[in-house]
Formats: C-alpha cells, sequence, structure tokens
C-alpha cells in the first residue's frame, strides 16, 4: 500500500507555516477562488455530500446533509464553528488552529459561501489563548488581503470572521449550548426542535461545525469528491487526526486515513506503552465514547466499526492508553468526577445521575464499597439518558458510557477492588444497608436486624425509604 501524504498537516512542518504569505506560497486560497469564482452554493453542497464527508467533532453527522437542512427562503444565516475542544485528551483542532490558521479560513470562507452565510464566529475553548491569538492574527492578514470582508475574489460575496473564546465549560461543545454561550447566556442546552439550521444564533438560521470538519473542505475543492473517498474505509472517508495519550512513550497527534487501528498507533507512532507495561484498555475517541479492552485494540477506528465494540463511537478519535497497571476502578473515578463537575445542571437525570456516580465512586475508593453498587451502577448507567426526551443533550449517555462498557468488560476487576480495598470501620450500618436494599425501615427502630435476604433488585439513586410502593 502506498504511504499516506498528509493533507490537513501538510503545512505543518513548514517554517512559520501561520503565515499567510507561505500559505498562499503552497496553493493557498486557490480552493476558495475556484469555489466562489465557478461554482454555486448549491452545487458545493452537493460536492460536499458527494464525498460523504462526516463531522469530525463527535458525531459523525454527514456535513452536507446537514447544510442542506438550512430553509431555502432564509434571509440571514450565521455559520458557528466549534473550537470548543473539551473533550479530555483531545488536542487535535488545537494543532490545526496554531499551526496552520489559514487553512481554516480557508474553509469557512468556502463553507459559509455554500450556506450563504455571511457571519462567521470561531468559538474557541477559554483555555486555547495562544491558539486564539494565532487566528486574530490571521483573520486580520486575510481581511487586509482581501479574502474577507466585502466582494470576495469579486463574486460578490460578503464575509467576517468573528473570535469568540469561551469560559471554560464542557457542555458548550454541544452545539445549542455553544450558541447560547454565544449569545451571551449560561451554556445550557436548548430543546430541539427547533434546530439551530431552522433556529440557532440570534434565532437565525445557523450553521455549526467542527474545525477539523472545515478543514477539509478546501481539499475537497480542490481535488474532487473521489479523491476525498479514496481515502479510508467504507462510510468512513478522508483523513483524520489522532491525538494518542496516556500511558505511552510519545504522546503525539497524527493524521492517518481513518481506519487505523489502536495497535497500530500505540506501536508505530506512540512509541510503544510506557514501562515496558501492556495495555489493559483504551479509551477511543474521548472518555464519553466508552472503553476498548486489551482484545479490541485491532479494531479499526472510524465511524462504524467501533460501535461493534460497544462504544458510543468514535468520538474526537483521542486515543487514551491505559495500561495493566492502571486499576479500571481509578479511571471510572476520574471519570465519574469530570462528568459530575462538566453537568450543566439543566436536566434532573444527568444532574443527579453524574453525581450519584462521583458519591459512590468516592465511597469505593474509601473503602465503603459493596459488590452490590457495582449492580446499581450498571442499572443507572443502563437507564441514564437512553430515553427519548429525559434530557436534553447527550451529556447523560457520554457519561453513562464508560461504566457500562466497564461492567461488561471488567467486571472481575472491579469485583476484586471492592473485595480487597472493603475496610472494616467503613462497613455499613444496619440502616444504611436497608435503605440500599430498598426495605422501609422504622426510624424510630435502632435495632434493626442485619439484612440477609439477597437483593431483591437495584435501587434508584434518590429511592425515598420512607414512601411504601403505591402511596
Amino acid at each position: 500500500m502506498a504511504a499516506f501524504e498528509p493533507v490537513l498537516t501538510r503545512n505543518f512542518a513548514v517554517e512559520n507555516s501561520q503565515s499567510l504569505k507561505v500559505y498562499e506560497g503552497r496553493g493557498g486560497y486557490q480552493a476558495a477562488k475556484k469555489a466562489l469564482t465557478t461554482m454555486s452554493p448549491d452545487e458545493l453542497v452537493q460536492l460536499v455530500k458527494d464525498s460523504e464527508l462526516r463531522g469530525r467533532g463527535g458525531a459523525g453527522f454527514p456535513t452536507g446533509l446537514k447544510w442542506s437542512f438550512l430553509p431555502k427562503d432564509r434571509a440571514e444565516t450565521f455559520m458557528c464553528v466549534n473550537g470548543d475542544e473539551s473533550e479530555p485528551a483531545t488536542f487535535n483542532n488545537r494543532y490545526l488552529l496554531e499551526r496552520d490558521p489559514h487553512q481554516m479560513i480557508e474553509g469557512i470562507i468556502i463553507s459559509c459561501f455554500a450556506t450563504r452565510a455571511s457571519t462567521a464566529y470561531l468559538y474557541n475553548r477559554f483555555e486555547y489563548i495562544a491558539a486564539t491569538r494565532v487566528m486574530e492574527r490571521a483573520i486580520a492578514e486575510a481581511r487586509a488581503a482581501g479574502y474577507l470582508g466585502k466582494n470576495i475574489f469579486g463574486s460578490g460575496f460578503d464575509l467576517e470572521i468573528y473570535v469568540h473564546r469561551g469560559a471554560g465549560a464542557y457542555i458548550c461543545g454541544e452545539e445549542t449550548g455553544l450558541i447560547e454561550s454565544l449569545e451571551g447566556k449560561r451554556g445550557w442546552p436548548r430543546i430541539k426542535p427547533p434546530f439551530p439550521a431552522v433556529e440557532g444564533a440570534f434565532r437565525k438560521p445557523t450553521v455549526v461545525n467542527n474545525i477539523e470538519t472545515l478543514c477539509c473542505v478546501p481539499h475537497i475543492v480542490e481535488r474532487g469528491a473521489d479523491w476525498f473517498k479514496s481515502i479510508g474505509t467504507p462510510k468512513s472517508y478522508g483523513p483524520k487526526l489522532y491525538t494518542i495519550s496516556g500511558h505511552v512513550n510519545k504522546q503525539v497527534c497524527v493524521e492517518l486515513p481513518l481506519g487505523v487501528t489502536t495497535r497500530q498507533l500505540i506501536e508505530e507512532h506512540a512509541g510503544g506503552v510506557w514501562k515496558g507495561r501492556k495495555a489493559k484498555a483504551a479509551v477511543p475517541g474521548g472518555i464519553s465514547m466508552g472503553l476498548l479492552s486489551a482484545d479490541e485494540l485491532d479494531v479499526p477506528l472510524d465511524f462504524e466499526e467501533i460501535r461493534k465494540t460497544g462504544c458510543l463511537g468514535l468520538g474526537t478519535a483521542a486515543v487514551t492508553v491505559i495500561d495493566d497497571q492502571t486499576p479500571i476502578m481509578d479511571v471510572l473515578y476520574n471519570t465519574c468526577r469530570f462528568f459530575a463537575h462538566e453537568s450543566c445542571g439543566q436536566c434532573t437525570p444527568c444532574r443527579e445521575g453524574t453525581t450519584w456516580f462521583y458519591k459512590t465512586m468516592k465511597r469505593i475508593k474509601a473503602g465503603g464499597g459493596r459488590l452490590e453498587d457495582l449492580d446499581v451502577m450498571e442499572q443507572l448507567a443502563k437507564n441514564l439518558g437512553i430515553t427519548p426526551g429525559t434530557t436534553i443533550c447527550g451529556l447523560a449517555d457520554g457519561a453513562a458510557w464508560p461504566i457500562k462498557n466497564a461492567m461488561t468488560k471488567f467486571r472481575p476487576e472491579l469485583e476484586e477492588y471492592i473485595r480487597s480495598h472493603q475496610q472494616a470501620d467503613k462497613k455499613p450500618t444496619a440502616l444504611q444497608e436497608a435503605i440500599f436494599r430498598g426495605v422501609s425501615p422504622s426510624l424510630f427502630d435502632s435495632s434493626l436486624p442485619e439484612p440477609s435476604e439477597p437483593l431483591p433488585g437495584p435501587t434508584a439513586p434518590g429511592h425515598n425509604p420512607r414512601v411504601s410502593p403505591g402511596t
């Protein structure tokens, strides 16, 4: 097989790759000129549809189809570029922003022309201070050169790009939470419908796309849909930036065709597992996607195959490697703590469920765990967020998925952890045990017997032992 030639990162090794002069010298903005002067917006939308480009931000939704949802009779359209890269261990968008900002600007120009948007907002993660400065400088260069502003390439198309920094909230990676934050409000996701394509930023039709997604667009315009589909695997076409971190010898961001395996990333690009150890598990695309076991490291990391392992999806393609000496319980503890902190609190199942997960994990870590805790956590994980209408966004699903995977793939290890870490002084009282088992104890009786019957069924978080069934 021929060696893969970088596409999105082809300018990274060039000195001063952030500058307009270097970008123009390597063919920059020629795709934008071609799109604006020789193609119509509808032709561009169809081209992106034909390429089967899928969103690189997490869900993998077809980009051209997303653009086609915009109302035909709209008077004004906005483009929101999602740079709120807050999924743990994800840093591919930051590389694109810092090292080749004009590539993204060109992608925005073409995408805005295709969607008839005259204003684009780049919503950057709060912590990306350097990336924001690089982007602002690049936007100023592009405006001075006539690539932004009025009548771009003499086409009659006008466009302005504005950079907006968030406040560090994970939830603002969700497109409607991002829009709320952009408008100066609390970053709470909106109830859908209406979807952003109908009513988004400032109540106008809005397209929200990920940075890496838009960076693919100039190359599709330049080389065509067939070229794009020659890279990757069926239904998962094109190049992809993978980030590899965790227990590896070299933490890197690499561009490869979609469909590379976790084992290839570890051995060929990350220098192997650190300290000569073996991989016990890996996160395939951000912790909200779940966990791969050691037996699943040869599964292709694309939009289709990864789901067959029980993971939620490819996500951001941020691979985190976990070595064979790290307890999975520690991984779950950090995961639950993260989601409990980042839940916006708007929806009761997510707010209470993520908090309950974290409190349970905290108790287990302190030596007060029970084997029954795993049953209750598994039941909650199966119910959290999967019933349509119970939560507004997908954070609840993301919080539950690592728990689901861990219970399925690492249950014996989790049980052994609880047994080996139990402490006598942390043993639950009779009252606590009765409440956990769903018994309705009398609060005036302090001489409750130790429960001896098997657990009748996992007790739901928030169960009130004072309320009898049927009341």
